[in-house]
């Protein structure tokens, strides 16, 4: 049986291929692209092979493409550093296409683009869950800086392996290898070799290539935020042949990435976590040719009258023609004097992977009573000795689905706590126990050592600074929900009214949890981010008639 990891190409897919790139032969083994290249090559094998060495040992082969297989996975589509170092054995012929004609081919060609990222994929999926490697990183497990890394290279998909200086006589090796001490902590050793002290999670995507460089010109559309709304808004912009750019300050995925389990989206009867989602979306956009840079933070925007400017984090300037604001919400803090003491070190706004092994034999409490909650409840059920959903209200079900409902009454060791709320925090370093209170003043203290809350969305609107409307809790106003005196009364808005996720700014639109009177749902905000490709079709189409009528 073929291994949909290592698919032969059929002639018909070599031939397109040919035509975006150039054939090399190879009288002797060569290496084709190193560890941690950037912007490195696809290759297609028409003769002999390419080997894909172990990145820790050159002397062992992880896998041979033979005659017709191709080399690559998903990061190619990025600027992703090449993860492996790969050689052409001699008397090789191969295909050599840049990753820029690559992305052409994909897009263009349906049958082959479903082949490749099928295969890139899974390709991707087994580096991470099969192998160690990639990026070194050491810290403590308790450290706060060393967490912000790891969740961020999780959300994003970067291969790394942690070493715990507090569990691993590996981390404490290196340290002394490199004369090194625990105040130079986290340490990221690059796949070149190269050493980063305390990198900031900048620097991170700018060595591992999630940060992305683009042309500098007016593009059609900048979506700013990579959650389900903004991502769908890019494939559908990028899929009919708009320019865009979408940024992110943290990760693809938003909120609905920090899901475990999404159960009720369409299409996915067994389910789907956020994370796995919003990776597919984020490929799926740049396939059809969209620019994803991430961490870019939106600081500042004006409005030109013909063009929106934006200022982002890293000095990064982006112009467009339009412009989506689907930042999202993020949850608030719980109103406990200490509690940054203790993010990251025992207190969480999302329930991964990484956190499950920290959670294991655990007591552990999810604050909140949404679907996000909910669905953390029952993942780290299966992980920690017991679970404490913490609830202000009475009634679990008034703001969570009910099929997760009844899930969470049914676990063994899920705990409901009605009428509470967590009022102190416990711990040196490290959270270790905290204090729960009921309505009644009860007072009990849990030995609970990871919480996780989920409570309060708020707007991500600080960039905005008034720029468009806005309600009294920060979400922005679109369509009829805005009052006629906010509308900035340009051209366009005299002849005529806002469309439905228009905001006071023609051609500014807003979908997703930022929006006022949205639904907080994964399925409602990708609806909104396709549905207002159609309507930035009619702004443009505006733009371009007011521009000709000018000219003339």
């Amino acid at each position: 049986m073929n291994d949909p990891r290592f698919p032969e190409l059929p002639q018909s897919h070599i031939n397109i291929l040919k035509e975006y790139g150039k054939v090399e032969s190879y009288t002797e083994d060569t290496v084709i692209f190193e560890l941690a290249e950037l912007k490195y090559d696809f290759f297609v094998v028409l003769e002999g092979e390419i080997a894909v060495l172990d990145p820790n040992n050159d002397k062992k082969i992880i896998v041979v493409h033979g005659k017709s297989e191709f080399s690559g996975d998903s990061g190619m589509l990025s600027d992703r550093g090449a993860q492996f170092r790969a050689v052409a054995k001699a008397g090789s012929k191969l295909l050599r296409i840049t990753p820029t004609k690559l992305k052409e081919a994909i897009a263009k060609y349906s049958n082959l683009s479903d082949l490749l990222l099928n295969a890139f994929l899974q390709r991707q999926d087994t580096i991470l869950n099969e192998y160690v490697g990639g990026i070194k990183l050491v810290g403590s497990g308790n450290s706060k800086e060393a967490y912000a890394i790891r969740d961020f290279m999780d959300k994003n998909y970067i291969w790394y392996n942690f070493l715990d200086v507090d569990q691993t006589n590996e981390a404490k090796d290196l340290l002394n290898n490199f004369d090194l001490s625990d105040n130079d902590l986290p340490l990221m050793i690059c796949n070149g070799g190269q050493l980063h002290m305390k990198p900031t999670l900048d620097e991170v995507a700018r060595f591992s290539g999630v940060l992305m460089d683009f042309e500098d010109k007016i593009f059609d559309l900048l979506v700013i935020g990579a959650g389900p709304s903004g991502l769908a808004a890019s494939v559908y912009a990028a899929s009919e042949g708009l320019s865009v750019v979408t940024i992110d300050s943290s990760a693809p995925g938003g909120q609905a990435g920090k899901s475990s389990k999404i159960e009720n989206y369409l299409g996915f009867p067994t389910g789907i976590s956020g994370h796995d989602l919003a990776n597919r979306a984020y490929v799926q956009a740049q396939k059809f040719g969209c620019n994803i840079s991430i961490p870019h933070r939106a600081e500042k925007i004006e409005h030109t009258g013909t063009h929106f400017i934006l200022s982002a984090t890293n000095g990064k300037v982006i112009k467009a023609k339009s412009l989506m604001a689907a930042t999202g919400a993020n949850y608030r803090q719980l109103p406990i004097d200490t509690i940054e003491k203790y993010e990251g070190s025992g207190v969480y706004y999302s329930a991964t992977g990484m956190n499950a092994s920290a959670c294991k034999s655990e007591l552990v409490g999810v604050v909140g009573g949404g679907n996000s909650a909910g669905q953390a409840a029952l993942f780290l059920a299966d992980y920690a000795k017991e679970v404490h959903v913490v609830l202000r209200g009475g009634d679990l079900g008034s703001k969570m689905s009910d099929y997760l409902v009844q899930r969470i009454v049914a676990a063994p060791n899920i705990h409901v706590q009605l009428h509470s709320q967590v009022t102190e925090l416990y711990g040196e370093h490290h959270l270790e126990s905290l204090l729960l209170e009921t309505s009644e003043g009860k007072k009990t203290k849990m030995n609970i050592t990871n919480l996780f809350t989920f409570i309060g969305a708020k707007p991500c609107t600080e960039w905005l600074e008034g720029v468009v409307a806005t309600d009294e809790k920060g979400f922005v106003c679109t369509g009829p929900g805005i009052n006629k005196e906010d509308l900035h009364m340009c051209n366009i808005y005299t002849k005529r009214k806002p469309q439905s996720l228009e905001t006071s700014i023609p051609g500014f639109f807003a979908v997703g949890d930022v929006r006022k009177g949205s639904v907080k749902r994964v399925a409602s905000a990708v609806g909104e981010g396709s549905m207002a490709v159609s309507q930035v079709h009619q702004f443009l189409g505006e733009l371009r008639a007011s521009e000709a009528s000018m000219q003339a």
